[in-house]
């Protein structure tokens, strides 16, 4: 891991915490995850799988600091991680050069982890509605939300040179 990479993904959560914190909801209180689009951002700007896994444990555990969703500390940590494996994984074995492609991973990103969010908190805690409302109330348009910021954030940054000479 080259210190460069480490120094942006941790500018990158810290971001996307910021942000996640004070951006209030949009529609019925639905907002984008900006912490989880600059968690992906981070994953494929650096290309490197010890750093995404390290990137979903500390976007779990600032995830879990910050969550208003009752019980919602563990299942932030268990979704962050398998989300950050999984993306990984998806991105590196795949072309993703076209915005379509890329619009997709942020949207199958947050769809990975609202199923992983879910359901280890209906498995540890119970869930306050049932789960198939909750993935299509809150999940499918957030996914929607953060497909289209990740979208514009990553050509954003990619079209910045001084980040870009850092990655």
């Amino acid at each position: 891991m080259k210190t460069n990479k480490i120094i942006i993904t941790s500018l990158f959560l810290a971001i996307g915490l910021i942000l996640h914190q004070i951006t209030p909801g949009i529609l019925l209180g639905i907002k984008p995850d900006f912490l989880l689009v600059f968690m992906i951002l981070s994953i494929i700007l650096t290309k490197d799988f010890k750093l995404a896994f390290i990137t979903g444990i500390v976007a779990g555990i600032l995830c879990a600091l910050s969550t208003s969703f009752p019980g919602g500390q563990l299942p932030n940590i268990i979704d962050k991680v398998v989300t950050s494996i999984v993306v990984y994984g998806i991105y590196i074995n795949s072309n993703f050069n076209s915005p379509l492609k890329l619009t997709g991973i942020y949207f199958l990103g947050t769809i990975i982890s609202g199923i992983f969010f879910l359901g280890s908190a209906l498995i540890l805690f119970g869930l306050p509605a049932p789960f198939l409302i909750l993935f299509v109330t809150i999940v499918l348009p957030t996914s929607v939300l953060n497909s289209f910021m990740g979208y514009f954030l990553h050509k954003l940054i990619r079209t910045n040179p001084a980040i870009k000479s850092y990655l």
